[in-house]
């Protein structure tokens, strides 16, 4: 049965080309990832309040490394896209922010982030999630961008209404997280937001 609509997005839209290198324009980059940032990676998942907001642990920088190279593969299959975002002089990672759950045929993905411990208090969240987005609408074309977070992360909620994404609603008990079910923000930006 034929689509009564064209895709908004034609598969090879990301994979074309190589993954680019992103600033912000204020001192940051995002970048693809590098095997040597394994390491550092690591680092931040020892740190507690990851644990309290996202689903996964790392066991060791091998571990790690295995998910740099599935990150990498996914640009190329475009299933995610996720980029290390690194101070512009030093390269030291301060954090990360990627597209997930992919949806080219309609034009529409998950931003997500984290950021370093280090980093925190000093807006990487939100310069980066801004420069993604401005060149996952503007540039790529994607139609419609979507961001969850946990309703009790009101950092990201701040992270959320500083870079334009409007609270649509709460999703009841949508995510499981080791402490159990929460309820999630759903904000989104949309073409011409």
């Amino acid at each position: 049965m034929p689509f009564l609509t064209d895709p908004v997005l034609s598969p090879g839209a990301l994979s074309h080309a190589p993954q680019p290198v992103i600033p912000t324009g204020d001192g940051l980059l995002l970048r693809p990832w590098r095997a040597e940032d394994a390491p550092a990676v690591h680092a931040v998942f020892q740190d507690p309040v990851m644990h309290q907001w996202h689903a996964r642990s790392a066991d060791s920088v091998a571990e790690v490394g295995e998910w740099i190279e599935g990150w990498l593969k996914d640009w190329a299959e475009e299933r995610t896209a996720q980029w290390a975002v690194v101070d512009a002089d030093t390269d030291r990672l301060a954090g990360r922010v990627g597209l997930r759950e992919l949806r080219l045929d309609e034009g529409r993905a998950e931003t997500a982030y984290w950021t370093a411990p280090e980093a925190r208090g000093q807006g990487v969240a939100a310069r980066a999630t801004t420069a993604l987005t401005r060149w996952a609408l503007d540039d790529i074309g994607f139609h419609r961008l979507e961001l969850w977070h946990a309703v009790g992360n009101e950092a990201s909620c701040r992270v959320a209404a500083k870079t334009g994404y409007a609270l649509e609603g709460t999703l009841r008990s949508a995510v499981l997280h080791p402490d159990g079910w929460h309820d999630m923000h759903l904000h989104a930006r949309v073409q011409g937001d």
